[in-house]
């Protein structure tokens, strides 16, 4: 009867202890993240085909792109570098794991001791009987091996909520290099079209002072035939070699270009291959949004803020648990003697033992405090990143449909400007050569001809980088 009552004394004591931990430990509510979206974008119907979804060869179909690209995935230093960076977090992972579970380790050894007769070892090893003066050498050695474990039991799933952070954090890495290698396909197709853009702009340049080059010979031969003056001659000469200066500014352009799309693809400088020809009648094509939950879905940086905030949220559970006690049990087994032919000779050289450990915090537990109050500021944090990087992905796409459709509308009212402009240069040499017309009308149409053909070609490029752009914002390019 008194055992019985012993054991139900244990067991109250235990569970006040139990209570009593659990009171002293604090606790603090993190709001949920809000991920709402509207349902459809502006103007867009509310349909799910998405163009993010699109492999990057089958949205791109220039050749020449798509092996840039494809060089820069397998070359490029900034992604390799996430590669190794994903790599330790995997390992991170397996590092984790293991402790949560028990360590075994052996241990082989030798020593030599020669123990003063004026200790308490020396003088009993001196008062010995002869026989056993006989079986202690002096000095004496020691030889063992042994096996050691221990564990930490996980009551509180400190260790293993520390390993799904890992977890997390290895998946959000994985979502960095996704984000990394969308953010790269489309920096190499926004430098490729700029370089596309050059090529045509220098182009017009050239066919300009053609233009040109043919009127600074007729006002030449007006000049002679006493109907130009040499005034003429010289602003026509200038503007032909303010035309040629330009040629240099945009050779510069296309080498710096150039560079860039080779530095990108991990290489030294050389010529990039390309298609410039009909890059005017080049057409945007149909680009489909879907609907913006599909966002979280589809954006690697919105994912790779879901990852974190998870594990954010279990890094608390791990600070939290550092209030709890933790529990361990340690273990040893072996053999020493002082002369190995003894080692074998058991159970006389056997040793052993097994012992079992409650730490936990009593006081001054402010460090621990501190952490877990990091703990609760850094997952709110993760809160607001990921809501800011669902907004931030939203407000991309909306932006660029906007973009778009208006840079639509400029592209039609300049190609219009660009057909106006050209033929009004016939008539303007028409009216220059019959006398009908001052040679300042001439070098003003031709130069706001050439103008309007660049900011053509100019607007031909926003359009072909807002493709992209939306492409990007879809999250389309890492699949």
């Amino acid at each position: 009867m008194k055992k019985i009552v012993k054991n139900k004394s244990s067991y109250v004591v235990l569970f006040g202890l139990g209570i009593l931990i659990q009171s002293c430990v604090p606790t603090k509510n993190i709001r949920k993240a809000n991920t709402s979206v509207p349902e459809v974008y502006q103007k867009q119907l509310n349909d799910t085909l998405n163009s993010g979804m699109t492999h990057w060869k089958d949205f791109f179909s220039d050749t020449y792109l798509s092996a840039l690209i494809d060089t820069a995935l397998v070359k490029n230093q900034e992604l390799n570098i996430i590669l190794q960076q994903i790599a330790v977090a995997k390992n991170e992972i397996k590092a984790r794991k293991g402790e949560y579970l028990p360590f075994v380790n052996y241990q082989v050894g030798a020593e030599v001791e020669k123990a003063s007769e004026y200790t308490r070892k020396g003088a009993v090893e001196k008062n010995l009987p002869i026989r056993e003066k006989e079986a202690f050498p002096n000095p004496l050695q020691n030889y063992s091996a042994r096996l050691f474990a221990s564990w930490e039991i996980d009551v509180w799933k400190k260790l293993r909520n520390s390993k799904k952070t890992a977890v997390m954090e290895y998946l959000a890495s994985i979502e960095g290099k996704n984000f990394m290698v969308t953010n790269l396909v489309s920096e190499i197709a926004n430098a490729y079209y700029e370089l596309i853009a050059l090529d045509n702009q220098m182009a017009i340049i050239e066919q300009n002072l053609e233009i040109q080059q043919n009127a600074l010979e007729i006002v030449k031969l007006q000049k002679q035939a006493a109907r130009a003056t040499e005034l003429a001659v010289k602003r026509f000469e200038a503007e032909v070699l303010k035309n040629k200066s330009g040629k240099y500014e945009i050779k510069q352009q296309i080498v710096e270009t150039e560079n860039r799309i080779n530095f990108l693809l991990g290489r030294q400088p050389r010529p990039i291959h390309r298609t410039s020809e009909n890059f005017l009648n080049t057409t945007i094509g149909t680009i489909s949004t879907g609907i913006p939950s599909q966002l979280l879905l589809n954006r690697p940086d919105i994912r790779k803020a879901e990852y974190e905030l998870a594990a954010s949220k279990l890094n608390v559970k791990v600070a939290r648990a550092n209030f709890y006690p933790s529990f361990s049990l340690k273990a040893d087994v072996g053999l020493k003697a002082f002369k190995p032919k003894f080692l074998t000779s058991t159970p006389e050289s056997l040793l052993y033992s097994f012992a079992g450990d409650v730490v936990g915090p009593l006081i001054n537990r402010n460090a621990i405090k501190a952490e877990y109050a990091n703990a609760n500021a850094l997952q709110l944090r993760a809160v607001f990143e990921y809501e800011k990087t669902i907004l931030k992905g939203y407000m991309e796409v909306t932006n660029e449909l906007s973009n778009i459709e208006n840079l639509n509308n400029n592209y039609e009212f300049k190609n219009k400007q660009v057909d106006a402009l050209t033929k009004a240069i016939e008539i303007s040499n028409q009216l220059f050569q019959s006398a009908r017309a001052d040679y300042m009308e001439v070098l003003l149409t031709q130069r706001d001809a050439l103008e309007s053909k660049i900011e053509l070609v100019e607007t031909k490029k926003e359009q072909m980088l807002a493709k992209i752009s939306i492409y990007r914002a879809l999250g389309g390019g890492w699949k």
